[in-house]
């Protein structure tokens, strides 16, 4: 039998998943977990992690419409923000190095309501 911590992981993931698998808006905390394998990366450089470049592209192809690009924009924009050792120049280059067309720049400067 599955201990409770693997059941309530379990059940953590498809609650988040959910909204993904039925076309609901993304959310920021969907967003922030997506990423989270990307913070490494982002604070220290070197090479992204697969799991990071995997949440990149979940992202990319979950946020289908205009409303969900400006979301997740704001998202970045605020998370960048509020974690001061993230380094600006590697969340610029993350997207292209994952093979993801992010079409904005993920910075504090990003005017996210001009996104389409």
């Amino acid at each position: 039998m599955a201990s409770p911590k693997v059941v309530c992981v379990f059940l953590m993931c498809i609650v988040l998943a959910a909204p993904l698998i039925t076309g609901a808006a993304l959310t920021c905390g969907q967003i922030k977990v997506g990423l989270a394998p990307c913070l490494a990366y982002l604070q220290n450089g070197g090479s992204p992690t697969p799991g990071c470049c995997r949440g990149i592209k979940g992202l990319v192809s979950s946020a289908t419409t205009t409303a969900d690009r400006q979301n997740a924009c704001n998202c970045l924009k605020t998370v960048a923000a509020q974690i001061k050792t993230i380094k600006q120049a590697n969340a610029a280059k993350l997207p292209s190095l994952c093979g993801a067309n992010i079409p904005y720049k993920i910075s504090t400067s990003t005017n996210c309501a001009s996104v389409k």
